[in-house]
């Protein structure tokens, strides 16, 4: 997070395309890597004959988590920045890509509040919700090894979120029945146990019960209608506003509650109970409380109760307005109350496992500044289209939001990247290839250690041809490397190399044999697994990496349509011609009254069909005849997203 002029800080790219991940220290071990924690809370090194870590699992103690996760820095392609007519406001970051490479390369202690519902350890079909292939992927990561795996891929999560918490940051992870005890004890090794009676050391604060109706009941067990919510802060101070989350009275109880002075505070033998009325009471007598406790509840009482540890919050149901289609939604009230608790306007706010985009669409009503992430190209795809719609239809009229950008990590737009400015298509292939930016005279690009690198043209279109093998060959003659070090090879990136050009390179590498002038030159395409080599020779038995840094096109969207009735129309893509080698449609969103945005019709965002597989279809009534600017989303399960408008006459 930088600095801008007015002093306040950035958390996302203000100009540009392409961004360049931050520097970040190769090694984890730092003073405050794990909390050191009291005696009493220590884990035993034995529990009888079983032998306890002391650290969490998946800690190596010289290379942190990144033993098992090795570091991958990829930059961050900006796809789309949404405007909402506030371009100086610094926009909000919505990302698609693995959130732990993600959250590696933002910077330290740049958030106020995280919360999380990772997938929850109940199997493997319960939580794709999507169906994208990064989806899957994931999850079969997260599943393999059981319950030790599990904890292990949450822990180096876990670990970067308390990186990115401020210090006075605090951290709320969702969980179910399954697991919550299990990431309890690792969550206590990595924030620190908290407060016993009579401290606040940093770590963990509450576990606070979700408790509601639905379902059917089982007749062999208790039925079970709770989720656990885990809250730690990172240090001894944090951020908590007891006083925005209380439970409302009813007008019947509040009747009772009459001894306020003109300010609404209560008062009592001529002391105000403003800020601590507990011990303002002991100031004034010890045995106060004990003799007058209806007087100290009923400062509390003033707007409410005091919020509990359990939260008899109802879920979503069929017909709530907050209900996009997928299994798992979070209501907005549930999130509400945590971000109202635990943030101030203008904090930031990040969810990594953002879903739906509850967390986002909930701070950007508040008046938060957010940071969410999600594996799922169609989550993020609803998650844009929701706040978005809440824009156009309400916070916009409140106060003045920022835009927000979409950002890819690993998974990159070919055709956008294609229409990038040159300087700025160098930048980012270079970096994608781990290669150094450093402009040279005459070609040279960058280097990939000692090697010089040179980039070809942005356009498909345009091959390397044999004169641009010649300059660059020239390029690395005239360097001083070449002539110290007597290093005659290069490496050449580009879309595509001309027959000419292959055999010039040729020509160029068979002078070894018998003059001086040589030059190897290497020739890689940009979208072939050479150019990601230095990627997946980082795979270990306990991260895929191979899919990391890969290029997709978007699906060519082609839309029928067919009125059935007076301004009743039926909408069909399956003609829709899908570009990625094996891909398939896995979502398709509507909008039947597009503008300067896009913003789906309700109820046509994440359609399934009854068989759970995807709707190629939709029919739409338009409120009035004459002239209808209507837009068409579709997006694939390798990330690919086409986008089709068109004006149609409605009869």
């Amino acid at each position: 997070m930088s600095k801008e002029a007015n002093g306040k800080e950035r958390i996302g790219p203000a100009k540009g395309d392409f961004i360049a991940p931050p520097d970040v220290p190769e090694v984890d071990e730092r003073a405050d890597a794990l909390p050191a924690q009291e005696e009493f809370w220590r884990p035993p090194t034995r529990f009888g004959s079983v032998p306890v870590e002391k650290e969490p699992l998946g800690w190596d103690r010289r290379r942190g988590f990144r033993r098992l996760f090795p570091h991958v820095m990829l930059p961050f392609q900006v796809v789309e920045r949404v405007p909402f007519g506030h371009p100086d406001l610094e926009p909000n970051r919505l990302f698609w890509g693995d959130n732990l490479h993600v959250m590696r390369q933002l910077p330290s202690e740049s958030i106020d509040l995280i919360y999380i519902d990772p997938p929850f350890f109940s199997g493997r079909q319960y939580n794709v919700i999507f169906g994208d292939k990064n989806e899957l992927r994931s999850f079969s990561d997260i599943w393999e090894g059981g319950m030790p795996g599990y904890l292990i891929w949450l822990n180096a999560r876990l670990y970067e979120m308390k990186r990115l918490l401020k210090k006075t940051g605090s951290i709320y992870v969702h969980l179910d029945w399954h697991a919550s005890h299990y990431v309890k004890t690792e969550m206590d090794k990595i924030l620190g146990c908290g407060m016993s009676e009579g401290n606040n050391e940093p770590g963990f604060r509450n576990e606070v019960v979700w408790c509601y109706r639905g379902g059917r009941v089982p007749k062999i067990a208790y039925g079970r209608r709770h989720d656990s919510i885990l809250f730690y802060t990172k240090g001894s101070k944090w951020t908590f506003n007891w006083d925005k989350i209380m439970e409302p009275l009813s007008a019947e109880a509040a009747k009772k509650y009459r001894y306020k002075d003109e300010k609404g505070f209560y008062r009592l033998m001529g002391r105000c109970l403003k800020d601590s009325p507990i011990r303002a009471a002991r100031d004034v007598a010890p045995d106060w409380e004990e003799k007058h406790p209806e007087l100290v509840y009923r400062y509390y009482m003033k707007e409410g109760t005091l919020c509990l540890d359990y939260w008899n919050v109802e879920p979503i149901n069929q017909n709530s307005d907050e209900r996009i289609g997928y299994p798992t939604p979070k209501p907005e009230t549930l999130i509400e109350r945590i971000v109202l608790a635990s943030s101030n306007e203008d904090d930031v706010v990040a969810d990594f496992f953002c879903g739906g985009g509850t967390t986002p669409t909930v701070a950007q009503r508040l008046g938060r500044r957010w940071i969410v992430c999600d594996q799922s190209r169609v989550a993020v795809a609803i998650t844009a289209d929701r706040l978005t719609r809440q824009v156009e239809e309400h916070t916009g009229r409140l106060f003045p939001v920022p835009d927000f950008t979409v950002e890819h990590w690993g998974v990159y737009e070919a055709r956008r990247l294609g229409e990038a400015p040159p300087e700025q298509f160098r930048g980012f292939v270079l970096r994608a290839f781990g290669a150094v930016i450093e402009e040279r005279e005459g070609g040279i690009h960058g280097y990939k250690g000692a090697i010089p690198v040179w980039v070809g043209e942005p356009d498909h279109k345009k091959a390397v041809t044999a004169a641009d093998v010649q300059a660059f060959a020239n390029a690395i003659r005239k360097t001083l490397r070449y002539r110290q070090d007597n290093l005659r090879d290069g490496i050449m990136l580009a879309w595509a190399f001309r027959p000419d050009a292959v055999e010039a390179a040729d020509r160029l590498r068979r002078l070894e044999q018998t003059d001086l002038n040589f030059v190897r030159l290497d020739m890689i395409r940009i979208d072939s697994p050479r150019f990601r080599e230095h990627v997946t020779v980082l795979s270990t038995d306990h991260a895929d990496y191979e899919n990391f840094l890969t290029f997709v096109q978007p699906p060519r969207v082609e839309v029928g349509l067919k009125r059935i009735a007076p301004r009743i129309y039926r909408f069909d893509v399956s003609e829709t011609a899908v570009l990625n080698a094996g891909a398939k449609i896995i979502n398709v969103q509507w909008d039947f009254d597009y503008g300067k945005r896009f913003s789906s019709t309700p109820g046509h965002s994440f359609v399934r069909g009854s068989n759970k597989k995807v709707t190629l279809q939709a029919q739409y009534e338009f409120p009035t005849e004459g002239k209808q600017h209507i837009a068409c989303k579709v997006q694939d399960d390798m990330g690919g997203e086409g986008l089709w408008t068109a004006e149609i006459e409605v009869n």
